[in-house]
């Protein structure tokens, strides 16, 4: 065999390895794209259910005996006023057969615990009722829910077989009704599947990130320009760096330790707060701003700085007026990129209290508020099967708030980005 066959035989085995190789990294894309395909899928399908609810017809009889109040009555006598027994009335009189007293308890429980609330609010919005009978359609409770939202019936574990039929003479008689659940976004948390609402966990977590970004972006900008600018060159600097690098991938429940002790064991700010997850999450984020910062810096073209510094420029106005507004994309990229990171975030968080059962809606940075990492958290280790839905439906809200600001990301360096 000559030299001239020997070298088309290696050309032909190595061509072989290198498809080999493309078949197995174009497989292993696929694979991955598989496996995040199948995650979405039962994310999405398990979180369905949750953006529905059903709520049930009643005919509610508004009689001033069984309430206890009359036309003379204020509100905080209307507030206090017997609607639970009224609620009860009604939803017994569509089952006049129910005599015993423990079957009656397990009627009224078919209804939401927030079903009185509801029907106070109507008679607050219009006293004009008192002695009418009114249709109300209220909440019916999350294991009534789940039973018509379960395609296998035998699955409906937790509801009685009175309660099952119930439930069915009520959806044969056209007194129940499916509707977008609007609780999930404009209520807190709440012990009641029918009542938790994320919208307390949303607030939470926009505070918390707008401290954060307050925070961290001026100080992990600064921090850049100082060490790659102005910095000496020396072994204290190069200890910072080393310092920088590493606390990059210091466990997040470090940062969280940290601010336990700093933060609210030392200053005493209160716990659960955003303004304290804000500044633990400053912690986390700076390193991997302060890298992305200095990484951006570093590429925009020395001829550039040349070029200020030879028309008469100080080095101030040279970082300050040509380098930073050219680095500018690659560091908003770094800061939403790790934004984005805090927000996934449930460990620091879960050691400075944010794991706290929180119903009202924060209305500032010094409330008490949880985030939607930990809403999940406390959602999955729930017990009811409702809330299984609503945990699902939380991860695909995290989701959309990761995608929009990763998007944005992307976005703000294609707008601003230089090519030289």
């Amino acid at each position: 065999m000559n030299n001239t066959e020997l070298i088309k035989k290696g050309l032909a085995k190595r061509y072989r390895r290198e498809k080999r190789f493309r078949a197995y990294g174009l497989m292993a894309v696929m694979v991955g794209f598989i496996f995040l395909a199948i995650l979405l899928a039962d994310i999405i399908g398990k979180a369905i259910p949750a953006f529905t609810q059903h709520w049930i017809k009643l005919e509610v009889s508004f009689d001033p005996d069984t309430l206890g109040i009359d036309e003379k009555s204020d509100e905080a006598t209307i507030r206090d006023a017997n609607f639970n027994a009224a609620v009860k009335k009604s939803i017994r009189s569509l089952f006049p057969e129910v005599k015993k007293r423990k079957d009656k308890r397990k009627l009224a429980a078919m209804l939401s615990t927030s079903a009185e609330y509801q029907i106070r609010d109507q008679f607050l919005a219009d006293p004009e009722i008192l002695g009418q009978t009114k249709t109300v359609w209220v909440l019916a409770d999350d294991d009534v829910d789940t039973y018509y939202k379960t395609a296998d019936k035998s699955k409906a574990v937790r509801l009685s077989d009175k309660q099952i039929a119930w439930a069915d003479k009520l959806l044969a008689d056209g007194l129940v009704k499916k509707r977008l659940n609007t609780t999930l976004f404009k209520n807190g948390d709440s012990r009641e599947p029918e009542q938790a609402g994320i919208r307390g966990a949303i607030k939470g977590s926009f505070y918390t990130l707008l401290v954060t970004f307050l925070l961290s972006f001026p100080l992990g900008v600064a921090t850049a320009v100082y060490l790659e600018e102005f910095a000496p060159k020396n072994r204290w600097v190069d200890l910072i760096e080393v310092n920088i690098n590493n606390l990059a991938a210091v466990p997040s429940i470090v940062f969280g330790l940290l601010g336990l002790a700093v933060f609210i064991n030392y200053f005493g700010l209160p716990r659960s707060a955003p303004l304290v997850g804000g500044l633990v999450l400053t912690l986390m984020t700076l390193p991997t701003i302060i890298i992305a910062s200095r990484s951006a810096i570093k590429a925009v073209p020395p001829s550039i700085k040349e070029a200020a510094l030879g028309i008469g420029a100080s080095k101030t106005q040279m970082v300050f007026q040509h380098v930073l507004p050219l680095a500018m994309p690659g560091i908003f990229t770094g800061t939403i990129i790790g934004l984005a990171q805090a927000l996934g975030e449930t460990a620091p968080l879960l050691m400075i209290g944010m794991v706290a059962f929180i119903v009202d809606i924060p209305q500032g940075f010094t409330d008490s508020a949880t985030v939607l990492p930990v809403q999940i958290y406390l959602w999955a280790d729930s017990p009811e099967r409702a809330f299984v839905a609503r945990t699902s439906a939380a991860i695909l809200a995290l989701l959309v708030f990761l995608v929009v600001m990763n998007t944005l990301a992307v976005w703000l360096r294609k707008k601003f980005e230089r090519r030289w």
